[in-house]
């Protein structure tokens, strides 16, 4: 239990366990008495007078498969299907949010969870951490339109970071790109900025998180220790 409060942000272990000990946590209308109590997602737990629901307490990690047409958002304005709408219903009740976004056009791995500080480290540009796409387009790169998506090219909101490219069979695909940045449709202004239109694009890691075979539409969960691995 102590270390489910903690997760939850509503102190530190030292805190937490001082108001176990006095008595200010309940499970089920009975105070606590024991830091190390199991919590279930059926159990009413109130903090200081304070109702905390148990979902809410829970770390959820989620990779996903997204399809074309839907949007990478908690909700939409125009009613369109978003991520959260593919969700198994066991998963709704988690406050679950998407870990940065793919356009709409775009395929591949998205990661949803509600925990704060993974996902802040994962999208912060000073972190760094890799996403890899396959690129579909109509004709090959040169090896000039390479270097200069590699070195990094000007955009309308500054210099793209480095990025690599490599060539790959894999149809639709024929490109791969590794990228170290979260700007907004990175990998289509790039491959546009050396005269090139992308046609499909999908995203197949995130860091050491990889799409795999994970169906298109699916979700498959993942335990706390391997998305702090990502």
């Amino acid at each position: 239990m102590l270390k489910t409060l903690r997760d939850a942000g509503l102190g530190s272990r030292r805190d937490l366990a001082e108001a176990i000990k006095a008595g200010r946590v309940k499970v089920n209308d009975t105070v606590a008495e024991s830091y190390s109590l199991p919590l279930k997602d059926s159990d009413r737990i109130v903090f200081d007078g304070r109702e905390v629901p148990i979902a809410r307490l829970h770390k959820i990690y989620l990779a996903l498969n997204k399809p074309a047409g839907v949007i990478t958002t908690t909700d939409d304005e125009q009613g369109r299907q978003t991520v959260l709408d593919l969700l198994p219903e066991e998963y709704k009740k988690y406050q679950l949010f998407p870990v940065g976004r793919l356009d709409e056009d775009t395929t591949g791995l998205v990661l949803l969870t509600n925990d704060g500080a993974l996902a802040y480290r994962l999208t912060h540009p000073r972190f760094e951490v890799e996403k890899e796409y396959l690129v579909a387009i109509d004709k090959a790169l040169s090896a000039d339109q390479i270097e200069q998506i590699e070195a990094g090219i000007e955009l309308d909101d500054g210099l793209s970071a480095p990025a690599r490219v490599k060539p790959v069979i894999h149809p639709p695909y024929n490109y791969r790109i590794i990228i170290r940045e979260g700007k907004k449709r990175i990998v289509r202004r790039l491959f546009a900025a050396v005269g090139q239109q992308v046609r499909e694009l999908k995203r197949i890691r995130i860091g050491r998180l990889k799409l795999d075979n994970l169906k298109e539409g699916s979700v498959k969960r993942l335990t706390g220790a391997v998305a702090h691995k990502i």
